[in-house]
């Protein structure tokens, strides 16, 4: 592990010091979790997305492609 220095105001230190006793915690341990499960949604996030992008067609349909008005006709109907 590695210690860093942060820079914040005095109210959002106040608040900070006690959301971590309200949680059991220090600052500094608070602090570090906020940042590692930022970390897991950004990089849930990013698989996400490289899946999405790598998505494929499955290929033509096994039918005939319907026309414009054969669309509307069927929507009618539903």
């Amino acid at each position: 592990m590695k210690n860093v220095t942060i820079t914040v105001d005095d109210a959002v230190l106040e608040w900070a010091r006690i959301e971590a006793a309200k949680r059991g915690s220090s600052v500094s341990r608070m602090v570090g979790e906020i940042l590692a499960e930022k970390m897991r949604a950004e990089d849930a996030y990013v698989q996400a997305m490289r899946s999405a992008l790598r998505f494929e067609s499955w290929g033509v349909g096994a039918g005939p492609e319907l026309t414009r008005d054969q669309l509307y006709e069927r929507a009618r109907f539903r």
